[in-house]
């Protein structure tokens, strides 16, 4: 692409990291909600270094590291130029890793464990797709607060050492969907409370095992649908569980009033990451490589 002008409230950004998100690949394929205007560059979260600035920017400096909140399109680029405003400056001591990704999943995680249900030390929550980086981070941000979890995975090769990996993390159970074809589901449940709080990212059968958890009056909150299926809820689950089934969606979140409150959560966030109380799973690659980390995020190499 041509070279940007670099205008008075601007700030010329060259990217160190950006990651490979499904909702990227959603807005590619135009089944996404929110649309850019096209022709547009891919991308919605990273970080980068501040290369110049304009005229009338206060607060940021070159050598600054910055990564945009709200999440702003167009981070799939070796250079980007956008006003001071969508800039948010980190500690350069964050690992750039988790600096590029904090902003979509892991502040999906703290959101949903906030916003819902009041959680109290020695609750429980249930998740389906909790080797995804929000499962991961669910798990371990419940943790700190002494809140137990229940964690279902997909039965697939691999599922034991998927299983060690999350009880690394925090997590104090860990069922395949397969484990859970029984009678009465509770029975599984040996010292841990009926959990008030589900997650769903699933859909399908997977989402109707999480709504068996939980406990009276507790609520599911769906946040994607990767198996494309629907959610199908029994009658008996509203008239005599009275569950409550409720959306998550970060967009929602990103109002410009919300953005300081949105920053003081990433601050925290990157907090944990650097004390090492917060980690999940990732794979480096060379933008030069850029054709092998899509394939990778499509599924196309397993």
């Amino acid at each position: 692409m041509e070279g940007v002008e670099v205008k008075e409230k601007d700030v010329c950004v060259k990217m160190l990291a950006a990651p490979i998100n499904p909702s990227d690949l959603n807005r590619i394929e135009g089944v996404y909600p929110v649309r850019p205007p096209l022709p547009a560059v891919g991308g919605y979260e990273g970080v980068g270094e501040v290369l110049s600035v304009g005229s009338a920017v206060k607060h940021l400096s070159p050598g600054d590291w910055v990564i945009p909140s709200p999440p702003s399109s167009g981070m799939w680029q070796t250079y980007t130029v956008k006003e001071e405003s969508v800039w948010h400056k980190i500690s350069k001591d964050s690992p750039v890793e988790y600096a590029a990704t904090i902003t979509v999943n892991p502040l999906t995680s703290l959101r949903m464990l906030q916003d819902f249900v009041t959680l109290n030390s020695g609750d429980c929550i249930v998740q389906n797709g909790a080797t995804s980086i929000v499962g991961q981070c669910i798990i371990q941000l419940a943790r700190l607060r002494g809140i137990h979890s229940i964690n279902i995975i997909r039965d697939r090769a691999g599922s034991d050492e998927a299983k060690e990996m999350l009880k690394r993390l925090g997590a104090d159970e860990v069922f395949t969907e397969s484990q859970l074809e029984v009678k009465n589901i509770k029975d599984l449940l040996t010292n841990l409370p009926e959990p008030a709080l589900g997650f769903n990212c699933v859909g399908g059968n997977s989402a109707s095992l999480v709504l068996k958890f939980l406990r009276h009056g507790g609520t599911m909150v769906t946040y994607g649908g990767m198996s494309k299926k629907p959610i199908t809820v029994s009658t008996s689950s509203f008239i005599f569980k009275d569950l409550s089934l409720r959306g998550f969606w970060l967009q929602k979140l990103m109002n410009p009033d919300k953005v300081n409150e949105s920053r003081n959560m990433i601050d925290h966030l990157l907090c944990l990451a650097r004390e090492g109380k917060l980690k999940y799973e990732m794979e480096l690659v060379s933008f030069d490589d850029f054709h092998t980390a899509l394939d990778k995020a499509l599924g196309k190499l397993g």
